[in-house]
């Protein structure tokens, strides 16, 4: 009976292959212009309604309506504060999960220090399309010791909590080891309570909570330069692209049971 199983698994796995085969063959792609007219776009964010919010690197976030039309003023403005080149600059926008109610959203940039900043600010009061520029509250300043790997991205997780990923600082194979170090903010995912404590509360959850030699902000550790991190909706798993070095890139994925505390090797 064994080689008939064996016959009978083949020609299952031949026909689900033809009608993959046929699947794909019948399907048609072809991209179209949306909208145009940006300069370095480096990311794009959802407030939750019909507009769409576009990263300038140079420090500005455009809007595009429902119509499919770019607004002529920028929903923020920030370029001279953003040291901008490079792999430098505006590089990170999320809303607040309850935006419609508290406005406040949440920028990733590189400061005229050429340090990263993580700010908070609030959309104005008097025009949804504009944010007030005054607002600005600086959640967390680190320090970047050369001009690359600065990450970049900003996630809340479905916790609630505020995701920050970082580079190892930069230059090339982790000179300084930061990575696997517990007690320096770079190359580490972070995550936060931005809804509580002044500029923010420690979720007592993370991993190195009250742990000696260890950061209390650091989730996960090892990571080179994690440019782009995102929640799978449906599931809650965690997915990061980090950036590799001359052979490899990588995708490391946590699941959403996951208690935190990876550490996923870079450079070792």
């Amino acid at each position: 009976m064994k080689p008939f199983y064996r016959l009978l698994r083949s020609i299952l796995a031949l026909t689900s292959f033809f009608i993959l085969v046929d699947t794909y063959a019948q399907s048609e792609m072809s991209l179209s212009v949306y909208a145009s007219g940006f300069t370095n776009p480096v990311d794009i964010a959802n407030a939750g309604d019909d507009r769409l919010f576009i990263v300038e690197q140079a420090g500005r976030i455009r809007i595009i309506d429902t119509a499919g039309q770019v607004l002529p003023r920028p929903f923020l403005d920030i370029a001279d504060s953003v040291r901008s080149g490079g792999e430098r600059g505006l590089l990170g926008l999320v809303f607040h999960p309850d935006f419609s109610n508290n406005a406040f959203f949440f920028v990733n940039y590189t400061n005229s220090n050429g340090d990263t900043r993580i700010s908070r600010f609030r959309v104005s009061e008097d025009d949804p399309d504009q944010a007030d520029r005054n607002s600005e509250k600086i959640l967390l300043e680190i320090d970047q010791p050369y001009s690359n790997h600065n990450a970049g991205d900003l996630a809340f997780g479905p916790d609630g909590y505020l995701y920050i990923g970082t580079g190892d600082g930069g230059s090339g194979g982790d000179p300084q080891e930061n990575a696997q170090d517990s007690l320096s903010f770079l190359g580490k995912m972070l995550r936060i309570d931005v809804d509580n404590g002044d500029p923010y509360l420690i979720p007592e959850t993370n991993p190195f909570v009250n742990t000696d030699g260890a950061l209390d902000e650091i989730w996960a550790l090892g990571l080179r330069n994690p440019w782009r991190f995102s929640f799978d909706r449906q599931t809650g798993d965690l997915w990061i692209a980090d950036v590799g070095q001359s052979e490899f890139e990588e995708i490391n994925f946590q699941p959403a049971a996951s208690k935190g505390g990876e550490n996923y090797g870079w450079d070792c």
